[in-house]
């Protein structure tokens, strides 16, 4: 079985609504970073029947040009579709403590923003909707913030 070569697949999708405004920072070598924090929200039925919701965190990173255009749109409260992949980071902090976190480096954000939305970026454009059809939800209740 040693030599069986197992193929890999690092990739994330996600959708949910901004926890605060993005953080825009350049590197030392004036590379664009934007930082932001995504509420995932996952509605299920309890033992007893009762709708509960559970929501899940989860640090976004975007970089260059994407970072750049990302920053004049989001904000607190922005609805995004987040495609990305898993990423590992460890540092050590003043004190000498070592840390670790996974976060989502995206490779593309659409904002699902309908009144401010200007589309999607670093991915192709949606496709039209037939007419009818509304593919949008009230949901905005159901966010933690």
């Amino acid at each position: 079985m040693a030599d069986v070569r197992l193929g890999t697949l690092n990739k994330v999708l996600l959708m949910g609504r901004l926890t605060r405004d993005p953080e825009s920072r350049y590197t030392p070598s004036g590379a664009a970073v934007l930082n932001f924090r995504l509420a995932v929200n996952r509605r299920f039925r309890d033992q007893s029947g009762e709708w509960r919701d559970d929501t899940c965190y989860i640090d976004i990173v975007a970089w260059q040009q994407l970072a750049e255009r990302l920053s004049q749109t989001l904000k607190k409260g922005s609805a995004v579709f987040v495609e990305g992949r898993l990423q590992s980071r460890s540092w050590e902090t003043q004190e000498g403590q070592k840390r670790t976190t996974i976060e989502v480096n995206a490779a593309s954000v659409q904002n699902l923003d309908k009144r401010e939305s200007s589309g999607s970026f670093d991915s192709p454009p949606p496709e039209p909707e037939a007419a009818g059809s509304s593919t949008s939800s009230n949901d905005d209740d159901d966010v933690p913030f």
